[in-house]
């Protein structure tokens, strides 16, 4: 069962990053500039999509304790509020963006180069119309995984892997439209995705099928739940990417070489994280279903058997990846400047993240299916602040470490995050939560 959720997962994780990295290479051709303006946007609607998956993570804990306790009637209304209150918020935050678009990029990244604000707000405004159908498409992904079911998942992100990379080679150099078709791509790709997903959802043999408008009518309830593991763990998340916005605002002083070797480090690094993002959205349902079941040691043995897993595909990634660095910054067309910080601060990423990764992002995911999501987001949020924002700003200004004191303050917040999520994880508290 778990090769059947855990190969699928893979796959689509592969497809995922190939398509971030696709519009990175694709958009470098047209310059520097165009990647900083992606790169930059990019922080925001990870900040807004991680909110989203946390939002769809507290759905698919609740689906999945109820499926591990066999009350499928209660895991079909859960479902179907987990839609109701991605509905409403995805549409919120894109009319709020799509009305204040250059305001928000004023605010988050201040005084950026004309260039890189004009390509930045048409790449916004495009993504703002792609949210409800990532919240969507996310909410239907977490459902079917919560049924041990990743093939859906997957098949939808290889479909919209293959409409953004077609529409990125035919808007960006056939219709000669840049960024503007980069974000048109994406849009069409998630917009395909989300349909399909909700689609398959609807199939009558689906426990998790939707019955009904009815069914969509808010429960209170059911809605508390889903919030009470979605509430913090958006917080967290939130938090998280408002962090490293903070920290993007830093990279964006160093100047556009360092804006653009950011970003392309942070693509080529999300290619080496594959292993662990994959078990990251295994263990939700499989500690999810355990503890459904009342079945806590299985729970804590499956957590460390997908943690040994993430940790041994970091090392390989990892350590193709510090090889092969070099090589793979020549295909963005980056400048002499910006390709050696780019490849030094990757080496860096690989040696840390074969270690620490793991610990701090693919461990607390099976504390959230207990239902410890307060203490992972208090967690996450001290560390996140404390490391990776004040020590950056501390290595950047006061030590002059330039991009790299960016990236090791986010390497002591690994490190810090992960000790503390280990200790909670053995001594078994995360498990006494009352989710269902």
């Amino acid at each position: 069962m778990l090769v059947r959720l855990i190969l699928p997962l893979l796959l689509e994780q592969f497809l995922s990053v190939t398509m971030g990295l696709a519009d990175t290479l694709m958009v470098s051709g047209v310059g520097e500039a165009a990647v900083s303006s992606v790169s930059l946007v990019d922080s925001i609607n990870i900040l807004i999509i991680q909110i989203l998956a946390a939002l769809a993570t507290g759905g698919a804990v609740i689906s999945s304790q109820y499926l591990g306790r066999k009350d499928t009637a209660s895991a079909r209304r859960s479902a179907a509020q987990l839609y109701t209150v991605l509905g409403v918020s995805t549409i919120t935050v894109m009319i709020l963006v799509m009305v204040c678009s250059r305001a928000i990029l004023r605010l988050v990244f201040g005084q950026i180069e004309d260039d890189v604000m004009a390509f930045a707000q048409i790449y916004f405004w495009i993504s703002a119309i792609s949210y409800p159908f990532m919240g969507f498409y996310n909410g239907g992904a977490a459902l079917f995984r919560a049924q041990g079911n990743s093939r859906i998942s997957m098949m939808a992100s290889l479909v919209m892997n293959v409409i953004n990379i077609c529409g990125n080679a035919l808007l960006i150099y056939g219709f000669q439209m840049g960024v503007l078709g980069a974000a048109l791509a994406t849009l069409i790709g998630r917009v395909v995705a989300a349909v399909w997903v909700f689609s398959q959802q609807q199939r009558y043999e689906n426990p998790l099928r939707i019955g009904g408008f009815a069914d969509l009518k808010p429960d209170g309830a059911l809605i508390k739940k889903i919030l009470a593991i979605g509430i913090p763990s958006g917080l967290e998340n939130g938090m998280f990417q408002i962090g490293k916005l903070c920290v993007s605002s830093l990279t964006s002083t160093l100047g556009t070489a360092a804006i653009a070797a950011n970003a392309v480090a942070n693509t080529v690094s999300s290619v080496a994280n594959i292993p662990g993002n994959t078990m990251s959205l295994a263990m939700v349902p499989v500690v999810g279903r355990c503890l459904g079941a009342g079945e806590k040691k299985q729970a804590k043995r499956n957590a460390l058997i997908l943690m040994g897993v993430a940790m041994a595909g970091l090392a390989v990634t990892d350590s193709l990846m510090f090889v092969t660095i070099p090589w793979i910054s020549t295909l963005f067309h980056l400048s002499a400047e910006s390709t050696a910080m780019c490849v030094t601060v990757v080496r860096w990423f690989c040696v840390f993240s074969v270690f620490f990764w793991a610990m701090s992002f693919t461990l607390p995911n099976a504390l959230r299916s207990g239902g410890d999501a307060k203490f992972t987001m208090t967690v996450s949020i001290f560390s996140m602040w404390l490391f990776r924002v004040i020590l950056s700003y501390f290595f950047v200004l006061k030590l002059g470490m330039g991009l790299t004191g960016v990236w090791f303050g986010m390497f002591i917040d690994w490190i810090c995050r992960g000790f503390f999520f280990a200790i909670r994880f053995f001594r078994g508290k995360w498990m006494e939560h009352k989710v269902i």
